[in-house]
């Protein structure tokens, strides 16, 4: 009955579904069944989309379950090749490994932001939206052909290409809070100065200094005060790098 069903769906698909079937199925690498939790995975809430119960139709709840997802197979995969890393050392292996930057880059290598159905402006969405739409894409999955496949997917796309743990033991994810731990560490005094720097682009911009023990050692310059703070910190990294025990 079920291969009847499904047989029977196949042929009442329309033209502009048979098309977005065939883009899914190579995205994925096997075929997808139920296709509006794909499209789910690509409504921006801006669309405004609501079901007959008067829910929103949004990515942003398949966000929360393709996290869970991402993580617990990253998890498995770390907890199996890392035999002799303790618990802390395989939740900062982790985070390193679904950081929001890693998040992002994996959105954009697999340019889901093209399937997107917005009435925003694509010029308009911040940088994370390549992350939001990959955690929702592993949601969609999930939802379509459970773990195994979901599983399959992160191993194909996530783990092979971007897992390598000798190169993540050393790579930085934050270096505003390597920093601030170097600082508390060193009991050396710091703080960041925040301002609006608008200068002539007609965008907003945030300006920091960033200053240890009352001496000014890097500025920085970005559209959020997080995205300053940050590029301050990595500058103000490289000038004490020697000092700095990354491990």
């Amino acid at each position: 009955m079920g291969v009847i069903k499904k047989i029977f769906s196949q042929s009442r698909r329309s033209p502009e579904d048979g098309i977005f079937f065939d883009e899914m199925k190579k995205l994925l690498g096997f075929n997808p069944i139920d296709l509006a939790h794909y499209r789910k995975a690509f409504t921006h809430r801006s669309s405004n989309k609501v079901d007959s119960n008067g829910t929103p139709v949004n990515y942003e709840r398949l966000e929360f379950l393709g996290d869970a997802m991402l993580g617990s197979v990253i998890a498995a995969h770390l907890f199996t090749e890392a035999p002799t890393g303790d618990e802390g050392y395989l939740t900062k292996m982790r985070s390193k490994i679904v950081s929001r930057e890693h998040l992002n880059e994996l959105g954009r290598d697999l340019n889901l932001i093209h399937w997107v159905e917005s009435k925003v402006s694509a010029q308009h969405f911040g940088e994370n939206i390549h992350g939001n739409l990959f955690e929702a894409f592993v949601g969609a999955i999930y939802l379509d052909r459970g773990f195994a496949y979901c599983e399959k997917f992160i191993h194909k796309k996530v783990v092979i290409p971007y897992v390598d743990i000798a190169k993540l033991e050393g790579k930085v994810i934050s270096y505003k809070s390597l920093l601030i731990e170097w600082c508390q560490k060193e009991k050396k005094k710091f703080n960041f100065e925040v301002y609006e720097d608008n200068g002539m682009e007609g965008q907003r911009y945030f300006g920091v200094k960033l200053k240890i023990d009352g001496k000014i050692i890097a500025k920085a310059r970005a559209t959020s005060k997080k995205k300053a703070e940050e590029k301050a910190s990595q500058r103000a990294y490289f000038a004490f790098q020697e000092k700095i025990n990354i491990k």
